[in-house]
């Protein structure tokens, strides 16, 4: 901060211009590979390379943004699993892989929204389908899109 003399203080605060960003959660390498689905290795490499934007810390750490993940999770490798090979049984064939970012569950229904490829998309499903699937903010979910419909479904 600057300070400067006044006539009718010690001293007065000259302002700066300043902005508040917000930050996206920060994920460890490891953390950001196991969303992924690849190997630590593979993912400090992305970093190296300039492939996954990171921030290092004083430390010399370095730490993913949740957001930077989210172009890169219709990539992700996933195990193949009876609820993976559910889905793929299921007739929509708009299947897009995102990241919860805000839950609200009130009376009977749930609003989820998720971040696809850095877009917003909104699904409003019952209470129940949310509780029984477990859904928290910052899970990896499937958003089955069918008509004029979304579905939502935990991988």
């Amino acid at each position: 901060m600057n300070f400067r003399k006044s006539s009718t203080s010690a001293y007065a605060f000259h302002q700066l211009p300043y902005r508040i960003v917000a930050m996206a959660p920060l994920l460890t390498p490891r953390e950001a590979a196991m969303r992924l689905g690849i190997s630590y290795p593979a993912i400090k490499q992305w970093i190296y390379r300039g492939k996954l934007k990171a921030i290092k810390t004083p430390g010399g750490h370095y730490r993913i943004p949740e957001s930077e993940l989210d172009a890169l999770l219709y990539k992700a490798k996933r195990p193949e699993t009876p609820k993976r090979q559910l889905m793929r049984t299921v007739s929509g064939r708009n299947q897009l892989v995102g990241r919860i970012v805000d839950l609200r569950i009130e009376g009977l229904l749930a609003q989820v929204r998720l971040s696809i490829g850095g877009q917003i998309i909104t699904s409003i499903i019952t209470a129940d389908a949310a509780r029984e699937l477990r859904l928290k903010k910052g899970e990896t979910v499937a958003a089955l899109i069918k008509s004029t419909e979304v579905m939502v479904l935990r991988v």
